[in-house]
């Protein structure tokens, strides 16, 4: 995956980004539009929140004014008409679609007694079934995509895959929602390899500062790295002018490789030796 940086372009490539109203997907999206890229931003987040800031529309001005294309729509990812109706509307805008990111995902580190079942199924719902369906919902333009020679990707946001017990036993729902993402990752990647189309994860060694962080008590965001780690890692896998599929990228392992190894402006705290490891990374 070596390829000089004035080279690595997604000018003129569109992104469907799922959960792009803020944090790791609003990183994504703005890094994509700086080359000149196309973002679909696919969020719930129509009106802003005390709690939760950032809406698609505010992603928009932002994706818009580093020199991006925005499509701003508001969708449930759980709702299977609303998601193949956002990918129509994002071919009638656009012509296409050459990538998926699958960001969106629910969390809540709770164990079993603490976690009931409606927090359960909003958390496989949104991130193993809602990967899948936005995952189908794209494919046929992939297909296209391929055979217009544009490189198209399936990038997801998820650990890799390791069947220890103590990724388990702390949130049992949570981890099988977010394997379940990676899981489609190992699954695709195989099943679409024939078509042309690229599926892998990627996932930070360290806690990400968002706003969903945030509201985890106990969580100290001095002690995160920023976002951007991620929306650059994403950038150098979605511009490999190389096939490269079925892999678990790790943020600061793929960044290594390209020769980017002082991570220290990905730090909220410049200078921070004791971040928070990630819950998936061994």
């Amino acid at each position: 995956m070596s390829q000089n940086n004035e080279q690595r372009s997604l000018k003129g490539k569109t992104l469907f980004i799922t959960g792009a109203s803020r944090g790791i997907g609003l990183a994504i999206a703005t890094r994509a539009a700086m080359d000149g890229a196309n973002i679909v931003i696919v969020a719930k987040t129509s009106e802003p929140n005390p709690k939760l800031p950032g809406t698609i529309y505010s992603a928009a001005k932002e994706v818009e004014a580093v020199g991006g294309q925005a499509l701003a729509l508001a969708v449930d990812i759980r709702d299977d008409e609303a998601v193949f109706a956002a990918v129509a509307k994002a071919v009638q805008t656009f012509g296409g679609i050459d990538i998926l990111v699958n960001n969106a995902s629910a969390i809540s580190l709770t164990n079993t007694e603490a976690t009931p079942m409606k927090r359960f199924d909003l958390m496989n719902g949104i991130n193993a079934r809602g990967t899948y369906l936005c995952t189908m919902a794209c494919l046929a333009e992939l297909k296209k995509s391929a055979k217009a020679g544009r490189n198209p990707q399936v990038l997801t946001m998820s650990p890799p895959l390791s069947m220890k017990t103590h990724w388990f036993q702390s949130h049992t729902a949570y981890s099988m929602a977010k394997y379940g993402m990676s899981m489609c990752t190992l699954g695709h990647a195989g099943e679409f390899k024939k078509y042309g189309v690229a599926v892998n994860s990627l996932w930070p060694r360290t806690a990400i500062a968002t706003a969903a962080m945030q509201m985890i008590p106990g969580v100290d965001l001095a002690l995160c790295r920023k976002p951007e780690i991620l929306s650059d890692a994403a950038h150098l896998i979605l511009t490999s002018p190389v096939f490269s599929s079925g892999n678990f990228f790790i943020d600061d392992a793929l960044l290594a490789e390209h020769g980017v190894t002082d991570l220290d402006r990905y730090s909220v705290t410049p200078g921070t030796k004791n971040l928070i490891p990630d819950f998936f990374v061994d």
